[in-house]
């Protein structure tokens, strides 16, 4: 067999756990392989709204195994409280989650840290979420990092702790001001999760490589979206870690010749959370109405969401840069409100129109969208179910983006309910 990538065409936010739970309805595994808990993904099940951080979506899924890749990176404490929020409500989360013992954690200093350096950027600041992920991951990269397997051996847990903190506390002491991170301290509170996480701890990428050897069905759920990629994003307006399609790979630990389908998502409109450039954001009372229809608020920090018109030749170029053979196109529905549509089709830039998405940073931050408006519809469209339910002005508007985009659109959402989906192929 082989397995399903579902990744974000933007900046973020574009309902991927939406799309993974309905395709996660046929699979086997669901696995999460990049970033950490500064990605959210919220979930309908008909009155049940779950927002999950780390589990991937499939967990609300019976009988799918979920795993956390060794691409991610994992905060002890905040994967405790969502496994037994998820308990609590009737799921056994721990029964069916998978940890792969390579993916690194979120240490208290690194959080402290992330904080520090956003306040010291102050008007420069990326926009991050403060969880740790950045910190986090540059130990990684440095061969410091502490990873989940650590916990198992408390000899090299202080080796490794003692060895991290010998520079960390130095920054905090002499930099900050603070007091230092005891690594005797450090050493019993990851300790404290133990007996918690050791009957999830796996080896992830084996598990699931056997697995597609044995016929079964394998979804890739990733975090963040490629405008937001370390290389290949908005940078330095992004993340950490690598949510394209090759960070799908490393992240999950499955070879590239097992990936046949890609999704794409992205919304109707375009959303960003935190600082860098967006050239169609909206500040007026259009832009308003669509965050109060869209509840284009951040699953994970709560923020507004800013908010603006599609933007096509950055969805385009995250297509290509993924190699996408299909696009899920969600909150069409938040549409049905606007009398009239604008869509991006290129950039000015210093007065001259250019094709295609800027490569500098300096072109993107001037670059002025072309817009081409489109009628709207002004209808409600949650009830359909087939794409010629459609009114003729969305059925136009999808049609026109499915042909700019180059794939086709297999997923509509409609609406935020699991059934409020027009789903015409996924898959070969």
């Amino acid at each position: 067999m082989t397995a399903t990538v579902v990744l974000g065409l933007a900046w973020g936010d574009e309902g991927k756990g939406r799309v993974c739970d309905v395709l996660a309805h046929d699979v086997d595994f669901v696995s999460r392989y990049s970033g950490g808990n500064n990605a959210g993904h919220t979930v309908r099940v008909g009155e049940e709204e779950f927002k999950l951080h780390l589990v991937p979506s499939g967990i609300v899924r019976e009988g799918v195994t979920c795993t956390i890749g060794n691409g991610v990176v994992v905060d002890p404490e905040v994967l405790r409280q969502e496994v037994e929020a998820l308990e609590s409500r009737g799921y056994d989360a721990r029964g069916r989650l998978k940890v792969d013992g390579r993916a690194h954690l979120i240490m208290p200093y690194h959080i402290a840290l992330d904080s520090h350096r956003e306040i010291g950027l102050g008007d420069q600041k990326i926009g991050t979420t403060n969880r740790g992920i950045g910190p986090t991951y540059e130990d990684k990269v440095a061969r410091s990092g502490i990873r989940v397997q650590d916990i198992l051996d408390k000899g090299i847990l202080h080796r490794k702790l003692k060895a991290a903190l010998r520079e960390k506390n130095a920054i905090f002491e002499n930099v900050y001001g603070e007091s230092p991170y005891n690594v005797d301290e450090m050493v019993a509170w990851l300790e404290s999760y133990r007996d918690f996480i050791e009957p999830m701890i796996s080896d992830t990428g084996t598990m699931l490589r056997e697995g597609l050897d044995e016929g079964k069905k394998v979804l890739l759920e990733g975090g963040q979206a490629a405008l937001l990629d370390n290389d290949h994003g908005t940078y330095p307006f992004v993340t950490s870690s690598n949510p394209t399609i090759g960070g799908a790979v490393t992240g999950s630990g499955i070879s590239l010749k097992h990936v046949e389908n890609v999704v794409g998502v992205t919304k109707a409109y375009t959303t960003r959370v935190g600082d860098g450039p967006m050239p169609t954001e909206l500040h007026d009372a259009t832009g308003d109405r669509i965050r109060e229809v869209g509840r284009e608020f951040g699953t994970t920090t709560g923020r507004p969401r800013r908010v603006g018109w599609l933007d096509l030749p950055a969805i385009k170029y995250a297509a290509d840069l993924n190699g996408v053979t299909h696009v899920a196109l969600t909150l069409l529905d938040v549409l049905s409100e606007v009398e009239t549509l604008n869509v991006c089709t290129g950039y000015r830039i210093d007065g001259e129109e250019v094709a295609g998405y800027p490569m500098h940073q300096t072109d993107l931050h001037h670059a002025k969208p072309v817009y081409r408006s489109l009628p709207g519809w002004q209808e409600d469209i949650t009830g359909c179910r087939m794409r010629g339910d459609l009114p003729g002005a969305a059925r136009d508007f999808v049609e026109w983006v499915e042909a700019e985009v180059g794939a086709p659109l297999s997923m509509i959402s409609v609406g935020p309910e699991r059934d409020q989906a027009i789903v015409e192929k996924i898959g070969s």
